[in-house]
């Protein structure tokens, strides 16, 4: 952890209108996790609690979106630029105390915790300290202007004119700063909108920090990716791809088995023990864990879910928010809603859909099921075609099925229903009473044969 005085500043109130979205820049996903929460992740560990994020377009979504954080927001109610979402800060930083402060783009999603810190030493001793990269196309980044090597100014790409400030550099702004504030704050005054957009740049610092004498310096940081900025969608594929390819190899190295793994996408936040096996195409995100010896088949896609040792889960499943306990099957073709907890051994097969449903050690729902709001308990057979009635029109209600019960094919169980202990559903039963244990529920009425005349 840093110094009390040092803090971090996130800027991530752009419309990003170059991403054709209604949506927030910083709220465009890598790997099922916004931009926003990839460069947190990259903070936190190094500020701790001294993060603040300047939000303004859609501050609201922004907001819901990281309502499960103790996040510290500034809000900037009118986007006049990064200089200004500064000036805007200010007054929240100095009453926190921060001396010095890193800020950084929000849609620098490849960031990491050891470049920041690698950053942050080579920042000691001066004023403004900014990080550059040399590309073969600068687009949209500002260009880093050079007088005897050392940096003097960053011009914005749609002021630069060669005529005034010579051949089009290379080097570009990549959006991360150092900044001694005692010195750069009596700088912010100084910002103008003179220019295209109409906005106070924090660009302009460098020249206003030059020109007062103050140690600026303009760190080349090479081709590194993890300063690569996302303003178009196909930057966004790009620096999703490169991320997808890192923490592949990361599992790979680590023991994880993967077939296809140029096709298995694994979030930043998901844990694999050594010794799981995965086939691709598939996709595991949120909070996920797959223990050792586990298995996951190709066309899965996997959130926020708990997969137990030597658990399958068959191809073509759904799981979000779902518990699979030890040696269960899954699938193929079923959908594991939050709140299923699957016991050892349970099976939920091909077209099972459940949520917020216990399916208990030994059950069995194999084919063309819906368990909704229910409890089942170990040693239980459900039959094909089972749905339980959850639903009322209004209120959500609860199936019990005890433990070695059958249910037949074909039946409704309308909630709020129990079946006992060792009970029998006859198949083809709507039940609406509850069934004591050890008892046959049968609720067909009598067969009728009819002649029936074909024309």
């Amino acid at each position: 952890m840093l110094a009390a005085n040092t803090g971090a500043l996130i800027l991530a109130a752009g419309k990003g209108t170059r991403m054709c979205s209604p949506r927030p820049k910083a709220l465009h996903t890598l790997l099922g996790e916004p931009m926003l929460r990839h460069v947190l992740k990259a903070l936190i560990p190094l500020f701790g609690e001294s993060v603040w994020t300047v939000i303004g377009h859609e501050a609201g979504m922004v907001r819901q979106a990281f309502a499960d954080h103790a996040m510290r927001f500034v809000e900037q109610a009118e986007q006049l630029g990064t200089g200004h979402a500064l000036t805007i800060a200010w007054p929240d930083l100095r009453a926190a105390g921060i001396e010095r402060l890193l800020v950084i783009n929000g849609d620098t999603p490849l960031v990491t915790s050891r470049l920041v810190e690698a950053f942050l030493r080579d920042a000691e001793g001066t004023d403004l300290t900014f990080a550059t990269l040399t590309v073969k196309d600068p687009g949209s980044f500002g260009r880093v202007i050079r007088q005897g090597g050392k940096a003097i100014a960053v011009i914005e790409a749609r002021d630069y004119d060669p005529a005034l400030h010579g051949p089009e550099p290379h080097e570009i702004n990549a959006g991360l700063y150092m900044l001694r504030l005692p010195a750069i704050v009596p700088l912010l005054p100084r910002l103008t909108r003179d220019n295209k957009n109409g906005e106070y740049y924090l660009t302009d610092l460098v020249a206003l920090a030059t020109e007062a004498g103050l140690m600026v310096n303009g760190l080349d940081c090479g081709h590194d990716p993890g300063l690569l900025g996302v303003n178009t969608p196909e930057e966004l594929a790009g620096s999703e791809e490169i991320l997808r390819r890192a923490i592949v190899h990361e599992h790979l190295a680590a023991g994880v088995i993967m077939h296809g793994s140029d096709c298995i996408r694994i979030g930043p936040n998901v844990v694999i023990e050594p010794g799981a096996e995965l086939s691709g195409p598939c996709e595991i995100f949120g909070a996920s864990r797959i223990a050792a010896g586990a298995s996951v088949a190709s066309h899965c896609c996997i959130r926020d879910s708990v997969v137990a040792t030597r658990a399958v889960i068959h191809n073509f499943c759904h799981l979000e928010g779902a518990a699979i306990g030890p040696d269960c099957l899954i699938g193929p073709f079923a959908r594991l809603r939050p709140g299923t907890v699957l016991e050892e051994q349970a099976r939920a097969g091909n077209f099972v859909e459940m949520k917020k449903t216990r399916l208990g050690r030994s059950a069995k729902a194999n084919h063309l099921t819906y368990l909704g709001d229910a409890d089942v308990g170990a040693g239980t057979n459900v039959g094909a075609g089972t749905i339980t009635c959850n639903y009322d029109g209004r209120h959500k209600h609860r199936t019990v099925i005890g433990a070695d019960a059958f249910i037949g094919s074909n039946t409704a169980l309308v909630a709020p229903v129990r079946i006992g202990d060792n009970a029998v559903v006859g198949a083809g039963s709507t039940v609406t009473k509850n069934v004591p244990g050890g008892h046959l529920s049968v609720t067909r009425t009598q067969q009728k044969n009819l002649p029936w005349n074909k024309k």
